[in-house]
């Protein structure tokens, strides 16, 4: 009982963050890796709210938290140095709720309370979180999108620099991702 009453707050959060990022971008925020992983997120959790929980489930959520971590990160270690106002990026707005909150307490609850996904979902969490990436650098490449993060922009950039970052950002991933494989235990 005491995890879904997490989960419906966990799963409200998510909503609040949602409302007030919306009407910053409409449907353009899902480009953003913090929507597309809070979003997640939230779906995670309506699930371990409204059904018991299964293996799928749990593969889920571990893919959600797995995203979380990696939002958090790209927050702390690269936004932030790369001149990101930190207020901004943890406390005000949708970021309090996407990249500080539910990130942190979500990723608690999966640790500590949670059924946990097996080994084979680390390389999966990373394959997804490499497939956002490279997507995102060729939908700049060709001009569709701008950014959303400053290492996608490859116009602004050397191709060398876009390689050292996709590269940097995928290690860490996959560092990251194992290290919340390997808590969870």
């Amino acid at each position: 009982m005491l995890i879904r009453i997490i989960h419906i707050v966990i799963a409200l959060l998510e909503l609040r963050g949602l409302v007030l990022a919306f009407p910053e971008g409409r449907w353009k925020i899902f480009i953003y890796y913090t929507q597309i992983s809070n979003l997640l997120s939230l779906i995670s959790s309506v699930m371990l709210a409204v059904f018991r929980d299964t293996a799928f489930i749990s593969c889920v959520r571990y893919l959600a938290c797995c995203m979380l971590v990696f939002t958090f990160f790209v927050c702390t270690c690269v936004l932030t140095p790369m001149g990101g106002d930190p207020k901004y990026l943890f406390l005000e707005g949708h970021c309090f709720y996407h990249h500080l909150v539910c990130p942190v307490l979500s990723t608690l609850v999966y640790i500590f309370l949670e059924r946990h996904a097996g080994f084979a979902m680390v390389p999966a969490a990373v394959g997804v979180t490499l497939f956002y990436g490279l997507l995102m650098v060729y939908l700049n490449a060709v001009n569709i999108v701008d950014g959303p993060y400053p290492f996608f922009r490859v116009h602004n950039q050397s191709k060398l620099a876009t390689v050292l970052w996709m590269a940097v950002l995928f290690l860490a991933a996959g560092v990251l991702f194992s290290l919340l494989w390997l808590a969870a235990r």
